[in-house]
């Protein structure tokens, strides 16, 4: 095993000079570092907690301990989402002792100096870390687009080590931190897939379930794609491929920072997948666990609606009418895209349809969805994948005009020419 280096700071940090939760977190962070085989410690601009999700009484312990030992972040720390929409409480349909220890869960990682941004997309805020910084994030979206859509550096960080990251500043030098972790180790030749298709943020998520698929915690390049690929599609992307395998980073040559050619990132044993339409149709269908028409619910925003998918969904909602009476509709959202949302108007277009939107959580892990709904539709497939099994509904994955055509007309709707192209 390789020796481990630690600096002169680290050293105090480790005898309690900078406090004794400074101290028990770098200890965790040093007990990775070692597993890891890193030989040093490396300096983080940011990080991002996924910890706020009620999961037990277990990180409630935990976070209230580290305020207890005088716990402070040491580095600019959003917060991922949590277990309640503390703008719209009557939202989550939860007892009142989860509420109450959800609440003060997310209450212990505010107090810890950590910006109560409640959100996933931690990208989509004013704050987004430069090129080759190395950060500390954490939620498996949130870590794939800041190593592949803004070319920033971290590892896969979860519970308990985001925090401790935060709180020290430091990481092992492991993983996606090194250069030689970043090379695409898998190839999708997507030239043979139409524009009108690579067009829709809905392929962009069924290709990230076939990539993560493909890759497992490997990482997957991209080729034969349009330059001008949206951030939308990178999320929807990034956020699948992360959640049907282990991805942390992504390529597509000529899109993102790292790819400005295949020879650039590719490693030397890269193997290349062909995909075709009728490859991106069946993985669709795969993610669509819903037999037959019927639509009780239409869940977008996963990872969070960003405001220029606000945009969209205002656009398609201009014309026609509201949805259906018997199709519940939810848009999840962060509070600061919100309020930019309903600054021009798009988040009033969108509750005019019929649409509640809920903010510092998500709609696929938190119970929000009513216990008789029995199928939803979304266009993210990351809900599509975790849906099913995280609150028992069945899902059909589409397009977000298919989404709303299908919730106006209260069963689903398919463009399968769309799918076909």
């Amino acid at each position: 095993m390789a020796d481990l280096q630690l600096s002169e700071e680290d050293e105090a940090m480790l005898a309690g000079e900078y406090g004794a939760a400074a101290e028990l977190c770098l200890r965790m962070v040093v007990a990775l570092a070692r597993v890891r085989g890193a030989t040093r410690l490396l300096t983080v601009e940011s990080a991002h907690v996924d910890g706020c999700l009620y999961h037990g009484q277990a990180g409630l312990d935990f976070v209230e301990r580290l305020g207890a030992l005088g716990g402070r972040v040491a580095v600019p720390t959003t917060l991922n989402v949590g277990s309640l929409d503390l703008r719209h409480p009557d939202l989550v349909h939860a007892d009142a002792e989860t509420t109450a220890n959800a609440r003060r869960l997310m209450a212990g990682y505010t107090a810890l100096g950590c910006k109560p941004t409640w959100t996933c997309a931690p990208y989509q805020l004013t704050h987004r870390p430069a090129f080759g910084t190395h950060v500390a994030w954490a939620e498996s979206n949130a870590i794939v687009f800041a190593n592949s859509v803004l070319g920033a550096r971290t590892d896969r960080y979860g519970d308990f080590l985001d925090i401790g990251a935060a709180i020290t500043g430091r990481v092992p030098d492991a993983g996606l931190h090194r250069d030689a972790d970043r090379r695409a180790t898998i190839r999708l030749d997507c030239a043979g897939l139409s524009r009108r298709l690579l067009g829709e943020d809905a392929a962009w998520g069924v290709l990230g379930h076939l990539a993560g698929r493909l890759a497992g915690s490997g990482v997957p390049v991209l080729t034969g794609v349009p330059v001008t690929v949206t951030e939308d599609q990178l999320k929807a992307f990034g956020a699948a491929a992360a959640s049907s395998g282990g991805v942390g980073l992504f390529h597509v040559v000529g899109v993102t920072p790292e790819a400005p050619e295949l020879a650039a990132i590719a490693a030397p044993d890269v193997v290349t997948h062909v995909v075709d339409a009728d490859q991106v149709r069946a993985v669709r269908d795969e993610l669509t666990t819903a037999h037959g028409p019927d639509l009780d619910a239409l869940c977008l925003g996963t990872p969070h609606f960003s405001l220029t998918e606000f945009e969209r969904l205002a656009g398609l909602l201009t014309d026609g009418g509201p949805f259906h009476h018997d199709v519940s509709a939810y848009v999840t959202t962060s509070r600061a895209v919100l309020a930019e949302a309903d600054r021009l108007g798009y988040a009033e277009t969108v509750r005019s349809a019929g649409a509640r939107i809920v903010v510092d959580t998500c709609t696929y892990i938190t119970p929000i969805l009513d216990a008789g709904l029995r199928t939803a539709m979304t266009n993210s497939g990351k809900w599509a994948w975790y849906a099913p099994g995280n609150i028992g509904v069945d899902v059909a994955l589409g397009s977000l005009a298919e989404c709303v055509a299908s919730a106006r007309a209260g069963r689903i709707v398919r463009d399968e020419a769309l799918w076909a192209s």
